[in-house]
Order: structure tokens, then C-alpha cells, then sequence
């Protein structure tokens, strides 16, 4: 029998397509819904139903599991039946036998979900598609082990008729699935961050790194599918912006390929039910190159001023 935690994966592998589709279909319907959360943080119709979608259908399965999403719901309101997805994706169940004791025996208390039901909100409503992702991330004893990163719209640009959506999915020590993993240009240094919360400490941050070229993104989700992809070198934000549930699933997937995301000091992020939701210690990421040498060029100003 496979352990709690791949089930969990290979339901959120099926869950997230099933969120896709709903994040497609507001998008279709023109509905946006828009609400401004807070200054630079935006909530539409499209994450208030996907989460719905994922939160409700993960309870279905994982009664005694604590889950955590983005947005600030009803928890009395229904849900449409037709959103609540129960099937558990043959693809991750084939690799069950692989999962290490220490993820295979993890019980329902020692797990934390973090959802981000739209990660890159405010680029899906300014029609930046390819940088919408759904974020599912699996923690065990406060450390991100698995990880879904789906893109509803990847392949959007190949016109009319185009088969849309891919799964990313990845448990460490298993691997990381549904990408070809590739290595950047080795005679440059590109570093992705924000596009849209920018302020002195990150710029100063990325510019410490010594880039060749900076690629300014939305979404956790969508930065390190640029450090799997081979895109980018780093990906350095020097700054509290994200979230618990921006960074489970992308850290759990680059983990898993072989890479490492940490904050910007280079420690863990802890993911426990209990920590404070805000990462406000920055992110720095990497895959194929040498995670300590981005982290020793962090500014100790920057530093100081993130540890508080």
C-alpha cells in the first residue's frame, strides 16, 4: 500500500488538473471577479473556485490532514459537486516502492499541505498566461517533500485547438516528473526574480549576484519551472513577499530534481502548522549551480535587515 504522503501526491496531481479547468473556464467566461486584497495583492473568481476545488476534494480524501490555503474562505460555503475530484494518478502510485521509510510512514498529524490555488494572479489577469501555476506542496515534520506545479495554460501560444496543461510533480527521493530537465548557458549567470514586488534590497540583491541577465517573473511556481528548464541560474528575492503555500510545492519538486531552495541567509524554510505563513526571510534557489556562492553574495546589510 502506498504511503500517505505519494496518495497525497497522486491526488493532487488530479486535483490540480481538475482546478486547471476551472481557472480556464473563469478566464473563458470574461468574470473575473476582482478583488484587491491588499496593495499589490490581488484575488479573483478563478482562485477563490480553485481552491475550493482543492481544498474541498484533499478533505474528502485526508479527513485528518491540516491543509492551508491562500484565500480566506467560507468554510460553511458548498461546494459544487462536480469540482470535487477523488481519483489518485496511476503515474505517481508506480512509484510507491521508492519512497523513502521516513515518507512512507509519515502520519496524518506529522503532514501540512500548503495550497497556492493561483500562483501569478496578477499576470493572469493582465493575460502573462504562461506564468500561472497551481501550487500543491506536501510537508512532513515542517519539511517540503512533495509537490505538484501545474500550468493551465502551458502551450497557450500554439494557437486554437491546442491541447493546454502540464503536471510537474516530484516527491524527494523519488524524483522529479513531467519536465526535461536541462542546464543553463555556462558562460552566463541569469537570474529571475519579481516583476511586481520590487523594492532597494532585492535590486540590490540580484545586482550582488553579478547577473549577465535578469529575467523579472510572476509566481514562485513559474520561476523555478525556469531554474528546471535550465532558463535561469538563480532565483534570488531578497525580500518577506511569499508565502508558505508560494514556496512547499516549487521547493519539494526542486528538491527532488536534485536542486535547493532555502531563504536568502541559506536556511531551511519550515513548514510545520504552526510557523508564521509569510517567508519573511526572502527565497534563493538554485539547481545546477553552486547554491553557497549566491548565498554568500547576499548583501550583509540585506541580511541583517531580513533576520529582524
Amino acid at each position: 500500500m502506498a504511503g500517505q504522503v505519494v496518495r497525497i501526491v497522486a491526488a493532487s496531481v488530479s486535483i490540480a488538473n481538475r482546478a486547471g479547468k476551472i481557472i480556464r473556464d473563469v478566464m473563458s467566461k470574461g468574470e473575473l471577479g476582482i478583488v484587491e486584497k491588499s496593495k499589490n495583492d490581488l484575488q479573483t473568481e478563478a482562485d477563490r473556485s480553485a481552491q475550493r476545488c482543492i481544498v474541498a476534494s484533499l478533505h474528502a480524501q485526508f479527513p485528518k490532514v491540516a491543509i492551508f490555503g491562500e484565500e480566506q474562505l467560507d468554510p460553511h460555503e458548498k461546494v459544487n459537486p462536480e469540482w470535487i475530484e477523488t481519483s489518485l494518478d496511476p503515474d505517481v502510485l508506480k512509484h510507491k516502492s521508492k519512497c523513502s521509510d521516513d515518507i512512507k510512514n509519515a502520519k496524518d498529524e506529522d503532514i501540512v499541505v500548503w495550497v497556492d490555488p493561483l500562483d501569478g494572479t496578477a499576470e493572469y489577469t493582465q493575460g502573462l498566461l504562461d506564468h500561472v501555476t497551481v501550487l500543491i506542496g506536501v510537508a512532513v515534520k515542517g519539511k517540503a517533500v512533495g509537490g505538484v506545479i501545474y500550468q493551465p495554460y502551458f502551450n497557450y501560444e500554439a494557437g486554437s485547438g491546442a491541447k493546454l496543461g502540464r503536471t510537474i510533480w516530484g516527491i524527494v527521493g523519488i524524483g522529479a516528473f513531467g519536465f526535461t530537465q536541462a542546464v543553463p548557458p555556462e558562460d552566463q549567470n541569469i537570474i529571475t526574480t519579481t516583476r511586481s514586488h520590487s523594492n532597494r534590497m532585492v535590486i540590490d540583491s540580484v545586482e550582488a549576484c553579478e547577473p549577465s541577465e535578469v529575467m523579472k517573473v510572476g509566481g514562485a511556481g513559474h520561476k523555478v519551472l525556469l531554474l528546471l528548464e535550465g532558463r535561469v541560474h538563480a532565483y534570488v528575492f531578497a525580500s518577506p513577499g511569499c508565502k508558505k503555500w508560494d514556496t512547499c510545492a516549487p521547493e519539494a519538486v526542486l528538491h527532488a530534481a536534485g536542486g535547493k531552495l532555502t531563504d536568502i541567509l541559506g536556511d531551511d524554510i519550515p513548514y510545520h502548522q504552526t510557523v508564521p505563513t509569510r517567508n519573511m526571510t526572502g527565497v534563493l534557489a538554485t539547481l545546477c549551480c553552486d547554491h553557497k556562492w549566491y548565498c554568500d553574495r547576499i548583501p550583509a546589510a540585506t541580511k541583517e535587515t531580513l533576520r529582524g
